[in-house]
């Protein structure tokens, strides 16, 4: 059997980092690993650094996402001088912000717990005038939200007065509350896909819930990518 300190076959290092043998070898061609000498027959000769590169970018893919991974594993590869620092940052910040607009939409969820979010009626279809009317806004503002795509009601004909369907009616009340509770136009647009598509605020708690689970794997997963990149770094490059 190879000895862990010898030179490894690509087959060892497939074992030993969860890939096929294909793999492994697509994720040297790509980068991920470092380039392996040859023997005098050609074959692949790899070493630690090439596990411990493989499976620095098998936990990175899982927290940042196959592509991003592939680029932090290249930084690593021509460390100090790629930016990799900077690359390990960014990566943090994005989860950071991805748990701020969690944040957020748990507070929205909490804002609009008294709205009628799903069980809309056809009789709740409104004009702009009424819709305006019936939320204590002016028209303008509804027409403002259509421009920032927050509630994009029908028409009537294609240039003709706006109809607010049921389904938009109940966007504007979602809307209107969240305004009322400090929300501002930009994290709204973020928001309102995630509102629009609950059929029940037990489905938008459930979604909620299901997000903050894979913001914690993700961020697991980049714990985890970051303690295997720390022995890329310390071991010498083939």
């Amino acid at each position: 059997m190879t000895s862990r300190n010898s030179g490894l076959r690509t087959v060892d290092v497939a074992r030993r980092a969860g890939y096929s043998v294909q793999q492994v070898r697509n994720l040297e061609r790509d980068g991920v690993l470092p380039p392996a000498t040859r023997t005098a027959s050609g074959y692949r000769v790899y070493g630690e650094a090439h596990v411990h590169s493989a499976l620095a970018y098998r936990a990175f893919a899982a927290g940042t996402g196959p592509v991003q991974a592939k680029t932090i594993m290249r930084a690593a590869h021509a460390y100090p001088d790629s930016g990799l620092l900077a690359l390990l940052d960014a990566a943090h910040a994005r989860l950071a912000a991805e748990r701020r607009d969690l944040a957020l939409a748990r507070r929205a969820a909490e804002a609009i717990k008294a709205e009628p979010i799903e069980d809309v009626r056809p009789s709740d279809s409104m004009g702009i005038a009424e819709l305006a009317a019936a939320l204590g806004v002016r028209a303008s503002t509804l027409r403002h939200w259509d421009a920032e795509g927050l509630v994009v009601p029908g028409r009537t004909t294609p240039r003709g007065a706006r109809a607010y369907a049921p389904g938009d009616v109940r966007d504007a009340r979602i809307v209107h509350q969240l305004r009322l509770a400090g929300y501002r136009i930009t994290p709204l647009k973020a928001l309102m896909p995630d509102l629009r598509s609950a059929g029940s605020h037990h489905d938008l708690t459930a979604a909620l819930a299901a997000r903050d689970a894979t913001i914690d794997a993700r961020s697991k997963a980049l714990l985890k990518a970051t303690a295997a990149l720390d022995s890329v770094l310390a071991l010498p490059m083939p």
